[in-house]
């Protein structure tokens, strides 16, 4: 293992800034399975594969990658990947991923990303520019311009993507499209969908002070393109997730497998309405639970089924929807950490997280036609499929490539509306619901003089057995200009994305 004169802050980045610039002019690097004498095996038999942020998800990914040979790891902090870097003892380590694309990026075929959620736009970004396939973990991105950004990518530089939201490979998301658009439960006006997360803490103060950063951690490049403030480890590792800056919530993290039979199988698009609420929202941290609501527009109809007006709830903290009146008494609705309720006009149907094993709740079990991909008997095993079958489309040719489950294509739409509920929970201090032009990416009814602040700090204490709360406010700023943040981030010095394509 390297030592810390090795890091990333000591680097010359001139030689990435300078490919990224050629790239984006429309010089593409060329994938390597289409440049010879490069000494590895082509990628029709196996790809060379780096993995960034590889200590948590990133790991786990990889052990379902043993078909294909792992060359490059990425990672900010070196204790917590060591167990990943003992496992690939001929992976070349780095810091920095700017750094590794720069001095390996004709030996690699494709990324696996899991790093915190503000980075994976830039990460995925700069891979696909330079003909890199891409396996990213969910949420996609932090933000709604980040998923608009990959989407374009992906179709513009014909890479195979795949984002890590793994029950998409399952059979369960299948049998619940087929059986919505057969017309078993009919016509569907009402979704509620909920999670138990987070099981990491939420609605806490923004520390004060911060920590010594160790020397295993280059606090430096986790906050990447985020505001720099001081490392605390209430902030790293894992815990990220529930902090503005770095996460997405509870909703950020399941809603990408619980959400995704609803946006499949209901063919959903944009969003046009929002609206949430929650528990002390702060400034800094996600709430400790949360509701959201979402409306989504007449679609074409799929099948036998209309597709009208439908509302689109989620809950997650502990909160659960209503159940259906005929739903059994005792029967907890929470299957692998969520659930979600389809209400037709025919009948309800109830699935589990990841779309898992798709009921009825009148008891009728349909007999329907398959038409949808069984990734697992198309692959012959239960183990990794989803993994493997984004390796199965990186081996395709563009030309004749068949789509993983939640290619970028359908993923950046789909996470769009999962960042769309983000956005609203940290919105709804403007007590009204919010209208949204999807395609335009910005909301409609924020006026120029509209104002918003949050809490900064509960102000929490006792006196004398007495409770009393002594909040401290953030400054009114302009709302508009709030919301635009959320939906494009500005990045910090150094930190850049690819233009848009257009």
């Amino acid at each position: 293992m390297s030592n810390q004169s090795d890091k990333p802050n000591d680097l010359s980045r001139r030689r990435f800034v300078q490919k990224s610039a050629a790239t984006f002019a429309g010089i593409s690097i060329l994938p390597s399975h289409v440049i010879s004498g490069l000494g590895h095996t082509a990628p029709s038999d196996k790809l060379n594969i780096a993995g960034i942020g590889v200590g948590g998800m990133g790991f786990a990914n990889l052990k379902n990658l043993t078909t294909e040979n792992v060359v490059a790891l990425c990672d900010v902090d070196w204790k917590y990947a060591k167990r990943c870097f003992d496992a690939y003892p001929k992976a070349k380590k780095y810091w920095d991923f700017r750094k590794m694309y720069d001095e390996m990026g004709d030996e690699i075929d494709a990324v696996v990303i899991a790093t915190a959620d503000h980075t994976h736009a830039l990460t995925a970004a700069h891979a696909i520019t330079m003909g890199k396939h891409v396996y990213l973990q969910k949420p996609l991105t932090h933000s709604v311009y980040e998923s608009r950004l990959l989407t374009k990518l992906a179709k513009k530089y014909k890479v195979a993507t795949q984002m890590g939201n793994q029950g998409a490979s399952g059979e369960g998301v299948a049998k619940t499209c087929e059986w919505i658009w057969n017309g078993e439960i009919g016509e569907i006006t009402k979704v509620e969908s909920f999670t138990d997360r987070p099981i990491w803490p939420q609605g806490l103060n923004t520390p004060e002070q911060g920590q010594w950063v160790p020397d295993t951690l280059n606090w430096d490049l986790f906050v990447g393109p985020a505001k720099m403030r001081p490392f605390n480890e209430i902030y790293h590792p894992w815990n990220w997730r529930g902090w503005w800056d770095y996460g997405t919530g509870a909703l950020g993290d399941m809603a990408c497998h619980i959400l995704h039979p609803v946006f499949e199988g209901l063919k959903l698009g944009y969003p046009t309405k929002a609206q949430a609420s929650s528990t002390l929202l702060l400034e800094g941290c996600a709430p400790t639970a949360q509701s959201v609501k979402m409306v989504f527009p007449e679609r074409e109809k799929v099948g036998r089924t209309k597709m009208p007006e439908v509302e689109v709830y989620w809950y997650d903290g502990g909160i659960k929807p209503k159940l259906p009146e005929n739903w059994p008494k005792g029967k907890d609705p929470n299957k692998y950490g969520g659930g979600t309720f389809f209400y037709g006009t025919k009948d309800i149907l109830h699935v589990g997280c990841y779309g898992a094993e798709p009921e009825l709740v009148s008891g009728r079990a349909p007999t329907v036609k398959e038409t949808e991909r069984r990734v697992s008997k198309e692959l012959g095993t239960e183990d990794g499929i989803h993994e493997q079958d984004w390796v199965r489309a990186c081996k395709e040719s563009p030309e004749s490539r068949k789509p993983t489950t939640s290619d970028f294509a359908e993923a950046g739409p789909f996470n769009e509306m999962v960042v769309m509920g983000v956005m609203a929970v940290r919105l709804q201090n403007l007590n009204k619901e919010l209208e949204w032009d999807g395609e335009n990416m910005r909301f409609t009814n924020i006026t120029d003089s509209e104002t918003i602040k949050t809490v900064i700090k509960d102000g929490f204490k006792i006196h004398d057995g007495h409770p009393t709360f002594d909040k401290t406010w953030t400054d009114p700023i302009s709302a508009k200009d709030f919301a635009a943040e959320l939906v494009k981030h500005t990045y910090r010095e150094g930190w850049t994305l690819p233009d848009m394509p257009a």
